[in-house]
């Protein structure tokens, strides 16, 4: 039991920069990395306050994005940076790998990650329960990683494939579980419908992309999905509504 706590903690630590499991070791956090939505609803809550405290306003959904990616470190912004360079780069695989792991941006990086912001700025100021579905939108993203992480073949050696090594396909039964619990956000079934159809699309095209352009998936494709499938969530659910 001490270890299932020490893997939470290590979780939000490798995930957030909040100070929590910071000391903890990494490798509780990969043996249970299907505990990644709590991360989600932690994210989601803070930022459902900040959308709460200011209105749910334009503001306050420029604000909440904000605080997420601040909350994540841009880590995952970053991780959407390399891998709309690979995809923009022309020419063989090897190049659009050489354009994924470089550490330079360019434009095609840039461009999707204005994409996803713009979308997801959008669709949030659209949607008349903010705050419910920043929480939803979070947690689905997490859940998308562990996918990712779970069947995504790794592209090389990095901490995708050292994490990949401790888990099993089946953690992705383990995640579902824990975002069981959104069922209690006030969403209608037609939204809720539009939430999973968002969510299996950007899981699914996030992974065959990179599978075909890069023949693998590292931690900027799992970072990225978590990115792409956070705006197809709040996106779907505004259309929804």
């Amino acid at each position: 039991m001490r270890g299932f706590f020490r893997s939470i903690a290590a979780t939000f630590g490798f995930c957030t920069i909040l100070p929590i499991g910071n000391d903890v070791d990494f490798d509780y956090y990969a043996k249970r990395y299907y505990l990644m939505p709590l991360v989600g609803y932690l994210t989601g809550c803070i930022a459902a306050g900040v959308a709460i405290l200011l209105g749910s306003s334009a503001f306050a959904a420029a604000a909440s994005i904000a605080v997420i990616l601040i909350l994540y470190g841009f880590n995952h912004l970053d991780g959407l940076l390399d891998f709309g360079d690979g995809l923009m780069a022309h020419g063989s695989r090897e190049k659009r790998i050489k354009a994924l792991t470089d550490q330079n941006v360019g434009a095609g990086g840039v461009g999707l990650a204005m994409v996803v912001i713009l979308m997801t700025y959008s669709g949030l100021f659209s949607v008349s329960a903010m705050p419910a579905t920043l929480i939803a939108a979070e947690v689905c993203a997490k859940f998308s990683q562990v996918v990712m992480i779970a069947y995504g073949k790794p592209l090389r050696e990095g901490i995708h494939s050292y994490v990949r090594s401790f888990g099993k396909k089946s953690f992705i039964i383990s995640a579902f579980l824990l975002c069981i619990p959104l069922i209690l956000l006030p969403f209608s079934l037609k939204e809720f419908t539009a939430m999973a159809a968002a969510l299996i699309l950007s899981m699914v095209s996030v992974y065959f992309a990179a599978s075909h352009l890069f023949g693998g998936v590292n931690g900027d494709v799992d970072g990225a999905a978590g990115e792409i499938t956070r705006m197809a969530v709040i996106v779907a659910l505004a259309l929804a509504a």
